[in-house]
């Protein structure tokens, strides 16, 4: 079994506006360098980002891409063409499809202290589509889909490209067979008996994955 891990840290630490992040994945099709990981089917990037106190991205354009948003510590407030005024806490998601019709946004650190959000960008499978939306709890020991499946249900946007979230109790296994990427946002665990932590990116073939701490996240990018 080949596992690959990038380690956050191990990145230069950027940023724009009201916030700084590291970036792990950016891939080819979106300039990426050799510092950074290709992505994984259509999914194309992968930054962790801290806003700072009542730090903002400030209103922006996005069109022909997918952009799904993570948010591990404090809370967001969402402004844009796309749920205007909805608010994200820790432990929620969201996804936007941008489409042929593009959305902006605006997500904005209310608070007097640094929150902490996953941004993941996939490219679409068809073009043109529609604009869209969806919102997401994420289920305390439970895996989550936050992105992709068939075009013939509404709970996720469609994609052969997959984003599940699964937020774990120590103890609790994720197993997946065929070619992976995850992210460990939070906590830590077993890998197929290497230790990771929050901060690792992996890239794999299958996936053996026993968390080791409660309140442990893994982000999981897969193609169906």
């Amino acid at each position: 079994m080949n596992i690959d891990v990038l380690h956050r840290n191990s990145l230069p630490l950027g940023g724009f506006a009201g916030l700084k992040e590291h970036r792990l994945v950016v891939d080819k099709r979106v300039g990426g360098n050799s510092n950074t990981w290709d992505g994984l089917g259509n999914f194309v990037y992968l930054a962790d980002a801290r806003f700072l106190p009542k730090g903002e991205t400030t209103m922006h354009t996005h069109k022909e891409i997918d952009v799904i948003s993570v948010l591990v510590e404090g809370r967001i407030s969402h402004e844009g063409s796309l749920e205007n005024g909805r608010s994200m806490a820790a432990g929620q998601a969201q996804a936007q499809r941008a489409g042929g019709e593009g959305f902006s946004h605006n997500e904005i650190n209310p608070d007097d202290k640094e929150n902490r959000m996953i941004q993941l960008w996939v490219l679409p499978e068809t073009p043109g589509q529609p604009a869209g939306y969806k919102f997401y709890d994420l289920e305390q020991d439970k895996v989550t889909r936050i992105y992709g499946g068939l075009a013939n249900q509404n709970k996720t946007l469609d994609s052969h490209t997959v984003i599940e979230v699964g937020m774990l109790s120590a103890g609790q296994n994720v197993l997946l067979t065929g070619e992976f990427l995850a992210y460990i946002s939070s906590g830590g665990g077993d890998l197929s008996g290497k230790a990771i932590k929050d901060g690792d990116l992996i890239r794999g073939s299958s996936l053996n994955f026993e968390a080791t701490y409660d309140d442990t996240q893994v982000i999981i990018i897969r193609v169906e």
